[in-house]
C-alpha cells in the first residue's frame, strides 16, 4: 500500500459505514421522493388556490361529499367483512360440495372493475331491464304505481355493488390468515367441548383480526379511489366532488383542496389497519399450521354451505360476467366489431406493459435495496413507497400535475439554451404520465410480492456468493432474481391488470386523442349506452382472470413454504 492510499482508507471507511451500500441507499431514496413528489405538488396547487373557493366548497360541496363517503365506507365495509370473512371461514373450517372450486372462484370478482359492475347492475335492474320486466309480465303489473322496486342509482346501489366486488380482498386475507393458525390449538379447544360458535368467536377470528382489518383497508381504498361506480349511480363522493371541482367548475385548486380532505380519510384508513394489526403477535407450538381437519357437512348442511359461497360469488362475478358475454352475442359486437377497439386496445396494452415493467423495476429494486440496507431509514423509504397505493387515482393524478409541469419546463429550458428550441410536453402531454401515476399506485403489489419472494431465499446463499468474491449485482442476477421468478410473474400480471381497470388517473392524464379500455367503456356509458362496450369490457375482466387466480395460487404456495402473506404485503 502506498503513502497516498492510507489517507483515503480511513475517510472510505466511515463513507462505508455512514453510507452502506450507495447504489441502494440512492434507490431507496429516490422512490421514496418519486411516491412523496405528488403530496408536495398537490399542496402547491392547494396554496396557490384564492381563499375564497374554500368558504364556497365547505358550504356546498364537502359536507354532502364527506357524508355519502362515509356512508358509502362503512356500507362497503359490513358487506365486504360478512361476505369475505364467512366465505374464508368456510372454505377452511368445512368440507363440502365444491369445496375446492370454491376456494379459487370466490376471488374472481377482482377481476371486475367496480365501474363495470355498476353499469351491468344497472341495465339489469332498471325500470326497462330485465328483472323488473320479467315481474310485470308475471304478476300482471302495468305501471310503477303497482309495485315498488329499489332504486340502484342510490348510495344503497353503490354500497351494494363495491361490497360484492370487494369483498375478495377480506376474504383472501383472512383465508390466509386461517391457514397459518395453529392446528393444535384449535384441537385442544374442541377436545374442551368448545362449539364450533365458541371455537370460532375466542380463537379463530381474534387471531384473524390482523388480516380481516388489512382486507378491510385495501377493500375501502379501492371503494375510495372509484369515480366511475360513484358517479353513475349517483353518489357524490368526495374522488367524483375532486374530478367535477377540477373539469367541470374549471377548478384546479379547488380540487386540490377536495384532495386533502381525501388524504385525511386515507389516513384515517391506513389507521384502521394498524389498529388492527396492534399486538398481533403471539406464541404457538405447532409446526405444521392450519385447521388439520375440516368438517365434513353431509347433505342439506353441505348444499346450504356451498349456497352461502355461491351467493357473493354469483352477485360479484357470475351475474356481470353472463350479462356482458350476452350482450356481446345479442348485438353481434364480435361480428361488427368496432375498428377503433382494436386501437384503444393496443394503446391499453402498451401502456400498462410499460408501467408493469417500470413497477416491477422499482419494487424489486426497493426490495433488494432493502435486503442490502438494514437500517431504519430504509425501512421508512420501503414504507413512504408503499403509500402509492394508499393514494386515490385523483388525488395521485391532481398531485403529480406540478412535478411532471417542472420536469418538463426545466428540459425546455436546457433544450432551449443548448439547440435553441423547446421539446414541448414530453411527460405532463403524453403516455408517460400515465406510465409514472400507474407505478406510483401499483408500486406497493411489486414491493410486497419482492419482499415475500425474497423471504424465502436465505441469506446464507447471498453470503455464500459474497465469499467467492460475487458482488451484490452478480447475486442479484444469479441467484435472487432466478428465485424470485415466481413472485415477478405473480406481481408482473396483477400490476399489470390493476393498470387495465385504472379509471380515474387515466381519465385524467390521458394524452389527447388516446383512449384505454377503461376510458372507451366510460364514454359509453356517459353516453347511456353502455351495452355498446360489453366487448371491451369483457376484454378486461378476461385478462383479470388468470391474474387472480395466480394470486391465490401465489397465497397457498407462500403458506406451504411457512412465510406469511401479510410480512411482504404490509411491510
Amino acid at each position: 500500500m502506498t503513502a497516498a492510499e492510507l489517507p483515503n482508507a480511513p475517510a472510505s471507511g466511515r463513507f462505508a459505514r455512514l453510507v452502506p451500500h450507495p447504489i441502494a441507499t440512492l434507490i431507496l431514496l429516490a422512490v421514496a421522493a418519486l411516491v412523496v413528489a405528488p403530496l408536495v405538488g398537490l399542496l402547491h396547487i392547494a396554496l396557490k388556490g384564492d381563499a375564497e373557493i374554500w368558504p364556497h366548497l365547505a358550504a356546498y360541496v364537502l359536507p354532502r361529499a364527506v357524508i355519502d363517503t362515509l356512508l358509502l365506507l362503512a356500507g362497503v365495509a359490513v358487506i365486504a367483512a360478512v361476505a369475505g370473512v364467512g366465505t374464508a371461514w368456510i372454505v377452511t373450517a368445512y368440507q363440502f360440495p365444491g369445496r375446492d372450486a370454491f376456494t379459487w372462484l370466490l376471488a374472481l370478482p377482482l377481476a371486475f372493475p367496480t365501474y363495470i359492475v355498476a353499469y351491468v347492475y344497472v341495465d339489469v335492474l332498471d325500470a326497462i331491464g330485465p328483472v323488473q320486466t320479467a315481474l310485470r309480465a308475471v304478476f300482471g303489473w302495468t305501471s310503477f304505481s303497482d309495485y315498488w322496486f329499489p332504486n340502484v342509482r342510490s348510495l344503497g346501489g353503490a354500497i351494494f355493488v363495491m361490497g360484492f366486488v370487494l369483498y375478495p380482498y377480506v376474504y383472501l386475507a383472512t383465508r390466509a390468515m386461517f391457514q397459518s393458525q395453529s392446528a393444535t390449538l384449535i384441537e385442544m379447544a374442541r377436545s374442551l367441548g368448545a362449539s364450533r360458535w365458541r371455537l370460532a368467536r375466542d380463537i379463530t377470528l381474534p387471531l384473524a383480526r390482523p388480516a380481516i382489518a388489512a382486507g378491510l383497508a385495501l377493500a375501502l381504498l379501492e371503494a375510495l379511489n372509484d369515480i366511475g361506480a360513484s358517479e353513475y349511480l349517483g353518489v357524490r363522493t368526495l374522488t367524483l366532488s375532486v374530478f367535477t371541482t377540477w373539469l367541470n367548475r374549471g377548478s384546479l385548486p379547488g380540487a386540490a383542496q377536495i384532495a386533502f380532505v381525501m388524504l385525511v380519510a386515507v389516513a384515517g384508513l391506513i389507521a384502521l389497519e394498524r389498529y388492527g394489526r396492534r399486538r398481533q403477535a403471539f406464541t404457538g407450538h405447532d409446526r405444521h399450521p392450519g385447521i388439520a381437519r375440516r368438517i365434513a357437512l353431509a347433505g342439506g348442511k353441505g348444499w346450504l354451505a356451498a349456497a352461502a359461497c355461491l351467493l357473493p360469488l354469483a352477485l360479484g362475478f357470475l351475474v356481470p360476467f353472463v350479462y356482458l358475454a350476452r350482450e356481446v352475442v345479442v348485438r353481434g359486437l364480435l361480428v361488427g366489431f368496432d375498428p377503433s377497439l382494436f386501437r384503444h386496445t393496443i394503446s391499453t396494452v402498451l401502456i400498462a406493459g410499460c408501467a408493469t415493467v417500470v413497477t416491477l423495476a422499482l419494487g424489486f429494486g426497493v426490495a433488494l435495496a432493502l435486503r442490502l440496507v438494514r437500517r431504519r431509514f430504509a425501512v421508512a423509504c420501503v414504507f413512504i413507497a408503499g403509500l402509492g397505493y394508499a393514494l386515490p387515482g385523483t388525488v395521485l393524478a391532481l398531485g403529480l400535475l406540478a412535478p411532471l409541469i417542472t420536469f418538463d419546463e426545466a428540459l425546455n429550458w436546457v433544450t432551449r439554451t443548448v439547440a435553441g428550441t423547446g421539446v414541448g410536453l414530453v411527460l405532463a402531454g403524453s403516455s408517460a404520465a400515465l406510465v409514472i401515476a400507474y407505478a406510483i399506485r401499483f408500486l406497493a403489489i411489486a414491493t410486497g410480492f419482492a419482499q415475500a419472494g425474497l423471504a424465502r431465499i436465505s441469506t446464507e446463499l447471498d453470503d455464500a456468493a459474497r465469499t467467492v468474491g460475487t458482488r451484490p449485482g452478480g447475486v442479484m442476477w444469479s441467484i435472487q432474481l432466478p428465485l424470485m421468478r415466481p413472485a415477478l410473474w405473480g406481481a408482473a400480471l396483477l400490476v399489470f391488470v390493476d393498470c387495465l381497470k385504472e379509471l380515474p388517473a387515466t381519465l385524467l392524464l390521458r394524452p389527447l386523442n388516446v383512449e384505454t379500455l377503461s376510458t372507451y367503456i366510460y364514454q359509453f356509458a356517459t353516453r347511456g349506452n353502455f351495452e355498446e362496450g360489453a366487448l371491451a369490457a369483457l376484454l378486461i375482466v378476461l385478462v383479470g382472470i388468470v391474474p387472480v387466480i395466480r394470486m391465490v395460487r401465489h397465497a397457498d404456495e407462500v403458506m406451504q413454504a411457512g412465510v406469511t402473506p401479510a410480512r411482504g404485503w404490509t411491510a
